[in-house]
């Protein structure tokens, strides 16, 4: 399109791809000074020529439970919530099934968080707002089949955390050289209240079911 001089709405090529890849695009946010969770990325051919001393690696470096992910892909496919090592070895099978390139993410247990952005220089953030699982965590089924999800908008946390993760969300988007509109997705440990950034979505849905879309309504 941008060789074509087409227009169009949403982020360029640099955001749009650094926004699929987590591992890119944690590395983005961390040089932007912007919290994430610890994580390692493992090869899928390491992985399979490795596996024992992977396994070990991510044990003595991370803590369970664990999510296993494909860097590149959406809609929580490919995740995996891992408790032990024999689950974290078929985590990490499921998501070299989706890609050549394995993140795995420290879990917490955490309420989710999303906040829609829109604009091009001059960005808005929406109100914040909360995703409450049908599931033990957001997967596939509760994202799009089973319908059961909850949703808190405004999300209830207090003025001050409000603040600081639309901050956050602008920075988030900044960071990635984000244009148009986004949603920027959220982790905050339940205990702590320590807010962790999760992913921009460079093209968030818009289903009856999405946030973007109800965000920017309320």
């Amino acid at each position: 399109l941008e060789i074509a001089d087409v227009p169009y709405v949403g982020c360029g090529v640099l955001a749009a791809a650094v926004g699929m890849d987590k591992g890119v695009m944690k590395a983005a946010f961390r040089a932007a000074g912007l919290p994430v969770l610890p994580y390692v990325l493992v090869r899928r051919r390491d992985w399979e020529r490795e596996r024992e001393s992977i396994l070990d690696q991510l044990e003595s470096s991370l803590r369970y439970p664990l999510f296993t992910k494909p860097a590149n892909a959406g809609s929580s496919v490919g995740v995996s919530k891992c408790r032990d090592r024999d689950e974290l070895a078929q985590g990490l099978d499921l998501a070299a099934q989706h890609d050549r390139r394995l993140i795995i993410e420290q879990g917490i247990t955490a309420r989710e968080l999303e906040v829609a952005v829109l604009g091009n220089d001059d960005v808005q953030a929406s109100v914040v707002g909360e995703v409450v699982p049908a599931n033990e965590w957001y997967d596939y089924a509760d994202k799009y089949l089973d319908g059961r999800t909850g949703y808190l908008i405004p999300a209830p946390i207090d003025d001050a955390t409000t603040a600081r993760v639309r901050a956050m969300a602008i920075a988030a988007f900044k960071a990635i050289d984000g244009a148009g509109l986004a949603r920027v997705d959220f982790l905050m440990e339940r205990d702590s209240g320590e807010v962790f950034l999760n992913e921009v979505n460079t093209f968030p849905g818009f289903t009856e079911g999405s946030m973007y879309p109800k965000l920017w309504e309320a």
